[in-house]
């Protein structure tokens, strides 16, 4: 039987380059990427696409477009790690994890949007809430991000290591797009079933790797009785037995310390953890963890990959 043909539209880029690496190592899989000559050649992007079983598009916007458009005249499955195609019609969201059936949705697509990074912990901590009445879907929500630089791919990397650029070793993160409607927050809405896109206060920090993503739910909105074990309860149901994302144990109103938060704890990982911290005053501090490049980003795209072939979601992948 021969093996599945995946191309990784991409290679070079920073998600190109972490799949790449996570499936170098697998007997399972015909990987193919373009030498240097030919990866933007509009020509043999196409007749590797056409001759791919599937392709993971690790593009920007409007190039990833593009190339969803050339594998539709193949037969050719697609996995988009862009933005493009995060709400659009006919495309498959790549969150196993999402809901009952998800996973299924994803084995049988022939287009998968991978989920931004935010917003893969964003909708994981929220989603559960509201389909349990704890929380209101018209809740308006605020998220503060903390990323990585990396999550800005070549040009962050290069401006963040840049010796001279006085970046590095900043003793504190740096706030980014407040002027403008960050990209992830069409799927955050979308996909939580909030009626309002959240407020969202993207920041990078001084280290390559990792993220924090923190929602502050202040006691309004949340439904009547609800309190921060039920909430924490709630999370722990809807993930128990995932392999991948984990709700770390109630430590009620006991103090947190300076470590419990690293945003680089899971680097290396495709995991993500989830705490529940409540207030004395009846608020929530919901936090999740990841790395960026693994389940916000290149992880979750060969889970996704894996269930498309067929296999257990967790080959190859770290835990």
């Amino acid at each position: 039987m021969s093996k599945p043909r995946i191309f990784i539209d991409g290679h070079a880029g920073t998600t190109g380059l972490r799949i790449r690496e996570w499936l170098a190592g697998r007997g399972d899989l015909e990987l193919r990427t373009l030498e240097e000559a030919e990866r933007k050649s509009e020509p043999s992007r196409k007749k590797a696409i056409a001759e791919a079983d599937l392709t993971i598009l690790c593009l920007p916007d409007e190039a990833a477009s593009q190339a969803a458009t050339w594998a539709t005249e193949s037969d050719s499955r697609l996995i988009d790690a862009s933005s493009s195609h995060r709400v659009a019609p006919g495309w498959v969201y790549g969150l196993p994890e999402l809901a009952p059936g998800q996973r299924d949705a994803i084995r049988n697509a022939r287009c998968v949007t991978n989920p931004g990074c935010y917003a893969t912990a964003f909708i994981a901590m929220i989603r559960p809430l509201i389909d349990a009445g704890l929380l209101q879907a018209d809740a308006a929500l605020s998220i503060h991000g903390l990323s990585g630089y990396s999550g800005g791919g070549k040009s962050l990397i290069e401006r963040w290591e840049d010796p001279d650029a006085g970046r590095v070793g900043l003793p504190y993160e740096a706030p980014y797009a407040l002027d403008r409607i960050h990209k992830h927050l069409p799927e955050m809405q979308h996909y939580t079933g909030l009626t309002q896109p959240p407020q969202f206060v993207p920041a990078v920090g001084p280290f390559a790797c990792g993220m924090r993503v923190e929602v502050p739910i202040h006691r309004s909105l949340l439904a009547p009785g609800a309190s921060g074990e039920g909430v924490w309860q709630a999370l722990s149901e809807r993930y128990d037995g995932e392999l991948f994302l984990e709700v770390a144990d109630y430590r009620g109103l006991e103090p947190v310390d300076d470590f419990l938060l690293d945003p680089t704890a899971l680097n290396d990982t495709n995991r993500a953890r989830f705490h529940v911290l409540p207030n004395a005053a009846g608020h929530l501090l919901l936090v999740g963890l990841l790395d960026n490049l693994g389940k916000g980003a290149s992880g979750g795209a060969i889970q996704s990959l894996n269930l498309m072939l067929g296999l257990d979601e967790a080959t190859g992948l770290p835990g």
